[in-house]
């Protein structure tokens, strides 16, 4: 059985940042890495949950909205995928830090935090997007993006 690529990324070098996972045809997969793998931590649910929310409905209401495909949590609870047809790498990282910074400015609910749009509403919690959000941000703002894995 082949391989996928994801599980061919050295995750012991792997840190925080924003990488290019996969392009296929016009469709680029970003690898949001917020937290350092195989360390111990991890996002728990309602910080993933709560993120996820956040991020999925700024980012489809952003100037690459038309080309959003899918934001969503990794299984390993380490980061987020975010697919984008027609991706420039630079506008990406751009929306990706105004998106940061509305959720974190954000002063309302949760989006979507009701029993009849979520099928899991009382496991969201905005300080903890919000604080999931800061660090990451942080973590974009301090380095420059090859948008490359290392390793």
């Amino acid at each position: 059985m082949q391989k996928i690529q994801s599980f061919q990324i050295d995750h012991d070098v792997l840190d925080p940042g924003i990488y290019v996972s996969r392009i296929d045809g016009d469709i680029t997969t970003y690898d949001l890495r917020t937290r350092k793998p195989n360390t111990g931590d991890v996002m728990d649910n309602v910080t993933m949950h709560s993120v996820e929310h956040m991020i999925a409905t700024f980012v489809r209401n952003s100037s690459i909205a038309d080309r959003v495909i899918y934001f969503g949590p990794m299984g390993c609870q380490t980061g987020f995928y975010l697919l984008v047809r027609d991706a420039d790498n630079a506008e990406v990282l751009a929306v990706l830090k105004q998106v940061l910074t509305q959720t974190i400015n954000h002063t309302g609910s949760v989006f979507g935090a009701t029993q009849k749009e979520c099928g899991n509403f009382r496991t969201l919690d905005l300080a903890c997007a919000q604080k999931e959000c800061a660090a990451y941000l942080d973590v974009l703002n301090a380095k420059e993006h090859s948008f490359q894995y290392a390793g």
